[in-house]
């Protein structure tokens, strides 16, 4: 029998958290109302990783919270090394809960020579120890077929929109900002009963794009731009701008994970943008914040996939809204 709604999780469950995101962690922990699990990753002298799970895992079911955001290669070193250590430590179930997954941009063969990164690491996690894995908005919707492991892939979605309604923006129309984005604008657009838009650009560079044209109407209207994340913010900005020259009234954006590399907060305030809204997959100092940026906790979505696999049920009720 299903346990019912308001229930307490069994004893059997712990959480552990490297140093990619711990307030993440926390708040997961908050959130299903259970402490988090005592550990130490942490440096040797000549700075290889070091871990040790600090008390008794046997035999549970064990959720490790790191994104691989960077610095990349530390925090999806220190997850390899922390699925090590569980599994060596007798634990019944593992799951890597990735929030933001790195090495996601190559996902493919598009020139000669050329690595799939994005199977690499998702080997690597499996050989590591990983039973399963949790992961929110993937770059590319294929990476779940790269896993040889059940692989639950959530979507932001709900949170954003649940912001949104709130500002209550209209007339409204969502944009992507490139043609591999529709399917997550047209889910947008869905939810928020919304006009739909493209920006079809140029890239010139891994780091620099052009735009070309805009399909569809926006001018005298509201325009959401929806990405999954935004790294130096050259095509987000450029399209940002390019619809501001084209008669949006407002130029708002939903990105999913805030890397915000290189020179992507000054571009983010001499932009077009009005307000750039983001969650928290991955750390952003409240330091480097700007008036312009907005985040929302993933945490309640997390914490709520976390319940539903450690009872054994289904979780395709958070799937709501993904694009399809």
């Amino acid at each position: 029998m299903a346990p019912p709604k308001r229930y307490r999780l069994s004893a059997e469950l712990a959480i552990l958290s490297g140093n990619a995101n711990p307030e993440l962690a926390k708040a997961i922990c908050r959130e299903l109302r259970v402490p988090l699990a005592d550990s130490f990753v942490g440096r040797f002298s000549e700075g290889e990783i070091r871990v040790k799970i600090n008390e008794n895992v046997r035999g549970k079911d064990v959720f490790i919270v790191q994104p691989t955001c960077p610095p990349t290669n530390d925090n999806l070193m220190e997850l390899l090394i922390m699925l090590d250590a569980v599994r060596r430590a007798s634990a019944r179930r593992v799951t890597a809960v990735v929030p933001y997954y790195g090495y996601a941009r190559q996902d493919r063969k598009d020139q000669p020579r050329v690595p799939i990164t994005a199977k690499l690491v998702a080997n690597l996690i499996t050989t590591a120890g990983a039973d399963r894995v949790l992961t929110m908005d993937l770059h590319a919707g294929q990476i779940q077929g790269f896993f040889d492991i059940p692989l639950d892939h959530l979507y932001a979605i709900t949170v954003f929109e649940q912001y949104i309604r709130r500002k209550r923006l209209r007339p409204i129309v969502v944009v992507s900002p490139d043609v591999g984005g529709i399917k997550l604008a047209r889910a947008y657009a869905k939810r928020l009963r919304a006009g739909l838009a493209v920006v079809d650009k140029r890239r010139n560079t891994p780091e620099a794009t052009e735009v070309m044209h805009i399909l569809g109407d926006v001018k005298g209207k509201t325009v959401l731009l929806v990405d999954d994340l935004i790294a130096t913010g050259s095509s987000l900005i450029e399209a940002a701008n390019a619809l501001d020259r084209a008669g949006a009234t407002a130029v708002y954006a939903c990105v999913t994970h805030p890397i915000l590399s290189g020179p992507a907060r000054q571009r983010i305030a001499g932009s077009g943008l009005k307000e750039l809204i983001v969650t928290n997959t991955v750390p952003l100092a409240r330091s480097k914040r700007q008036d312009k940026i907005t985040v929302l906790s993933v945490a309640p979505l997390l914490s709520e996939a976390i319940r539903r696999i450690h009872y054994e049920l289904s979780i395709s009720v958070l799937f709501d809204g993904m694009p399809s």
